[in-house]
């Protein structure tokens, strides 16, 4: 399969205020390079974590559902982040994949946060998505997802068959707890041998929550390729089919694995 190329953003967030955040992100994809077909944004990338989807809901017709469509199409990336939806009468924080063709799909946050009464206002996902780029498969997945392995697990790794090849986090994850951040991003990568993107928002949210980004690119070995703290900042990088299946073909350990599906 051929090279792909992703761009991280990582940028703090006004809080509850799309039209701000859109402008930010539109005048930073516009920076992007043309040689990078994907660009990630944080969750919540429009509003911030905010417990007030009765409010900032959106459908799916939407405004940040259409400039993402608008952007994607204009710049002719994928877009990729999550965003408050209102559905059938649930909320959902939804990561969506936008194409520049306008088609998209979304991945509804499976885990919800607890801790922030996140499961009080929203409902959860039941169905992982995985997508395809250049033959390269990408999981996507939310924030609080990383804490629970299972979910992230490659589930035909016995046959020596990886289910993806890049395992991608988008989050409002807090300064606080930022060491399990990057330990847990480092342990999917190793676990799952892939590669783990981490896109995570800085600065203080409207609940006085500091979050210091520590967005990062992780190789299938564990190793930190990228991380940046506290400052704006954008990197884009080329994954090298070659590079992953040497790591793969050099320590074959998903020959080994235990065998389990997820329902």
């Amino acid at each position: 399969m051929p090279s792909l190329t992703i761009s991280l953003i990582q940028r703090s967030l006004h809080w509850e205020d799309k039209d701000r955040n859109l402008q930010q992100f539109s005048e930073v994809i516009a920076t992007l390079p043309p040689a990078a077909q994907v660009a990630v944004l944080p969750e919540m990338f429009s509003t911030g974590f905010s417990m007030k989807p009765e409010v900032l809901a959106e459908t799916m017709d939407g405004p940040t559902v259409s400039w993402m469509r608008a952007t994607a199409r204009q710049c002719r990336k994928i877009l990729t982040g999550s965003v408050i939806i209102e559905e059938d009468g649930h909320y959902y924080n939804r990561l969506i994949w936008m194409l520049p063709n306008g088609a998209h799909y979304h991945y509804d946050k499976r885990h919800l946060f607890g801790y922030a009464g996140e499961d009080k206002h929203y409902a959860a996902g039941d169905k992982r998505l995985i997508v395809q780029v250049n033959g390269w498969k990408l999981c996507l997945q939310v924030c609080y997802d990383l804490r629970f392995p299972v979910w992230a697990r490659q589930q035909q790794a016995t046959a020596g068959i990886a289910e993806y090849d890049i395992l991608v986090y988008v989050a409002n994850w807090p300064q606080r707890r930022s060491h399990a951040w990057k330990t847990l991003l480092q342990a999917r990568a190793i676990e799952n041998q892939c590669y783990v993107i981490g896109v995570n928002r800085i600065g203080e949210d409207g609940n006085g929550i500091y979050h210091s980004g520590d967005s990062m690119l992780v190789d299938p070995l564990g190793n930190a390729l990228w991380q940046q703290a506290d400052e704006p900042a954008v990197y884009t990088h080329t994954f090298e089919p070659e590079a992953l299946a040497g790591a793969r073909d050099h320590f074959p350990f998903l020959h080994d694995a235990d065998p389990f599906l997820i329902r």
